[in-house]
Protein backbone atom coordinates (compact mmCIF):
# COMPACT_ATOMS: atom_id res chain seq x y z
CA UNK A 1 0.00 0.00 0.00
CA UNK A 2 2.65 2.65 1.17
CA UNK A 3 4.32 1.77 -2.22
CA UNK A 4 1.16 2.71 -4.36
CA UNK A 5 0.68 6.02 -2.67
CA UNK A 6 4.74 6.95 -2.96
CA UNK A 7 3.95 6.47 -6.62
CA UNK A 8 1.02 8.80 -6.33
CA UNK A 9 2.38 11.63 -4.61
CA UNK A 10 4.84 11.72 -7.79
CA UNK A 11 1.78 12.08 -9.63
CA UNK A 12 1.00 8.96 -10.72
CA UNK A 13 -1.82 8.95 -12.54
CA UNK A 14 -2.42 4.76 -12.14
CA UNK A 15 -1.40 4.47 -8.96
CA UNK A 16 -4.01 7.29 -7.38
CA UNK A 17 -6.36 5.77 -9.56
CA UNK A 18 -5.85 2.26 -7.87
CA UNK A 19 -6.00 4.19 -4.50
CA UNK A 20 -9.35 5.78 -4.66
CA UNK A 21 -10.82 2.71 -6.34
CA UNK A 22 -9.30 0.55 -3.06
CA UNK A 23 -10.76 3.08 -0.18
CA UNK A 24 -13.62 4.49 -2.82
CA UNK A 25 -16.16 1.96 -1.04
CA UNK A 26 -14.97 3.21 3.14
CA UNK A 27 -15.47 6.45 1.72
CA UNK A 28 -19.08 6.14 0.15
CA UNK A 29 -20.20 5.12 3.25
CA UNK A 30 -18.91 7.49 5.20
CA UNK A 31 -19.57 10.36 3.04
CA UNK A 32 -23.62 8.77 2.88
CA UNK A 33 -23.73 8.87 6.51
CA UNK A 34 -23.25 12.18 6.81
CA UNK A 35 -24.87 13.52 3.84
CA UNK A 36 -27.48 10.94 2.84
CA UNK A 37 -27.62 12.01 -0.89
CA UNK A 38 -26.55 10.27 -3.68
CA UNK A 39 -25.69 13.84 -5.58
CA UNK A 40 -24.03 15.29 -2.61
CA UNK A 41 -22.42 12.28 -1.97
CA UNK A 42 -20.96 11.78 -5.48
CA UNK A 43 -20.24 15.61 -4.91
CA UNK A 44 -18.15 15.21 -1.55
CA UNK A 45 -16.33 12.15 -3.52
CA UNK A 46 -15.04 13.74 -6.49
CA UNK A 47 -14.06 16.92 -4.66
CA UNK A 48 -12.23 14.55 -2.36
CA UNK A 49 -10.41 13.02 -5.30
CA UNK A 50 -9.67 16.19 -6.83
CA UNK A 51 -8.02 17.80 -3.51
CA UNK A 52 -5.75 15.20 -2.89
CA UNK A 53 -4.96 14.90 -6.12
CA UNK A 54 -3.69 18.39 -6.30
CA UNK A 55 -2.43 18.16 -2.57
CA UNK A 56 -0.93 14.62 -2.72
CA UNK A 57 2.36 15.98 -1.74
CA UNK A 58 1.74 17.62 1.70
CA UNK A 59 0.76 14.26 3.51
CA UNK A 60 3.85 13.57 5.54
CA UNK A 61 3.45 9.91 6.60
CA UNK A 62 2.58 7.26 3.60
CA UNK A 63 0.77 4.83 6.24
CA UNK A 64 -1.74 7.23 6.82
CA UNK A 65 -3.02 7.96 3.78
CA UNK A 66 -6.18 7.28 4.35
CA UNK A 67 -6.84 9.09 7.14
CA UNK A 68 -5.44 11.86 5.40
CA UNK A 69 -8.27 10.86 2.96
CA UNK A 70 -10.58 9.79 5.11
CA UNK A 71 -10.26 13.82 6.53
CA UNK A 72 -10.45 15.38 3.44
CA UNK A 73 -13.26 13.77 2.46
CA UNK A 74 -15.62 15.10 5.99
CA UNK A 75 -14.45 18.83 5.51
CA UNK A 76 -15.76 18.56 2.20
CA UNK A 77 -19.11 17.09 3.82
CA UNK A 78 -19.39 18.92 6.38
CA UNK A 79 -18.66 22.37 3.73
CA UNK A 80 -21.67 20.41 1.38
CA UNK A 81 -23.71 20.01 4.54
CA UNK A 82 -23.19 23.98 5.63
CA UNK A 83 -24.40 25.02 2.23
CA UNK A 84 -27.55 22.78 2.26
CA UNK A 85 -28.78 23.66 5.76
CA UNK A 86 -29.22 27.31 3.59
CA UNK A 87 -31.54 26.07 1.18
CA UNK A 88 -32.90 22.73 2.40
CA UNK A 89 -35.75 21.96 5.16
CA UNK A 90 -34.73 19.31 7.73
CA UNK A 91 -38.02 17.39 6.63
CA UNK A 92 -36.80 17.48 3.34
CA UNK A 93 -33.32 15.67 4.59
CA UNK A 94 -34.89 13.24 6.31
CA UNK A 95 -36.77 12.20 3.95
CA UNK A 96 -34.41 11.69 1.29
CA UNK A 97 -32.33 9.58 3.71
CA UNK A 98 -34.83 7.33 3.68
CA UNK A 99 -35.44 6.94 0.34
CA UNK A 100 -31.73 6.53 -0.96
CA UNK A 101 -30.01 4.92 2.06
CA UNK A 102 -30.22 1.08 0.90
CA UNK A 103 -26.13 0.23 2.12
CA UNK A 104 -27.97 0.09 5.43
CA UNK A 105 -29.74 -2.43 7.39
CA UNK A 106 -33.19 -0.55 8.60
CA UNK A 107 -31.72 -1.20 12.75
CA UNK A 108 -28.52 0.73 11.57
CA UNK A 109 -30.54 3.07 9.88
CA UNK A 110 -32.52 4.07 12.90
CA UNK A 111 -29.63 3.62 15.42
CA UNK A 112 -27.81 6.53 12.98
CA UNK A 113 -31.19 8.86 12.24
CA UNK A 114 -31.33 8.74 16.54
CA UNK A 115 -27.40 10.36 16.76
CA UNK A 116 -26.74 13.88 15.79
CA UNK A 117 -24.25 14.07 13.08
CA UNK A 118 -21.46 14.79 15.39
CA UNK A 119 -22.24 11.39 16.88
CA UNK A 120 -22.63 9.89 13.52
CA UNK A 121 -19.70 10.52 11.97
CA UNK A 122 -17.61 9.17 14.55
CA UNK A 123 -19.45 5.93 15.21
CA UNK A 124 -19.32 5.22 11.58
CA UNK A 125 -15.56 5.63 11.52
CA UNK A 126 -15.23 3.23 14.55
CA UNK A 127 -17.68 0.98 13.52
CA UNK A 128 -17.99 0.81 9.49
CA UNK A 129 -14.67 1.65 8.85
CA UNK A 130 -12.98 0.54 12.12
CA UNK A 131 -10.36 3.44 12.34
CA UNK A 132 -8.89 3.75 16.56
CA UNK A 133 -10.12 7.00 18.52
CA UNK A 134 -6.82 8.15 18.22
CA UNK A 135 -6.84 8.24 14.78
CA UNK A 136 -10.84 9.31 14.33
CA UNK A 137 -9.65 12.55 16.71
CA UNK A 138 -6.76 12.97 13.94
CA UNK A 139 -9.52 13.07 11.25
CA UNK A 140 -11.87 15.10 12.73
CA UNK A 141 -9.31 17.32 14.22
CA UNK A 142 -10.32 16.83 18.05
CA UNK A 143 -8.92 15.70 21.07
CA UNK A 144 -8.83 11.81 21.74
CA UNK A 145 -10.95 12.36 25.18
CA UNK A 146 -13.44 14.28 23.08
CA UNK A 147 -13.94 11.06 20.73
CA UNK A 148 -14.28 8.51 23.42
CA UNK A 149 -16.86 11.08 25.18
CA UNK A 150 -18.83 11.71 22.07
CA UNK A 151 -19.18 7.24 21.58
CA UNK A 152 -19.80 6.66 25.16
CA UNK A 153 -22.74 8.88 23.81
CA UNK A 154 -23.74 7.01 21.11
CA UNK A 155 -23.60 4.05 22.73
CA UNK A 156 -26.07 5.58 25.73
CA UNK A 157 -28.36 6.74 23.46
CA UNK A 158 -28.24 3.78 21.64
CA UNK A 159 -29.10 1.48 24.78
CA UNK A 160 -31.97 4.24 25.26
CA UNK A 161 -33.54 4.13 22.12
CA UNK A 162 -33.78 0.66 21.67
CA UNK A 163 -33.68 -0.81 24.97
CA UNK A 164 -36.50 -3.39 25.20
CA UNK A 165 -38.06 -2.48 28.77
Amino acid sequence: MDFLVRKAKKHDKEAFQSLMLQYGPDLYKVAKAILKNDDDVSDAMQETALTCWEKIDTLKKDKYFKTWLTRILINHCNAICRQRRKTISQDEAGEAWYQENEFLSLEWREFLDCLDEKYRAIVLLYYVQGFTTREIAAILDTNESTVRSRMQTARGKLRKEFSYE
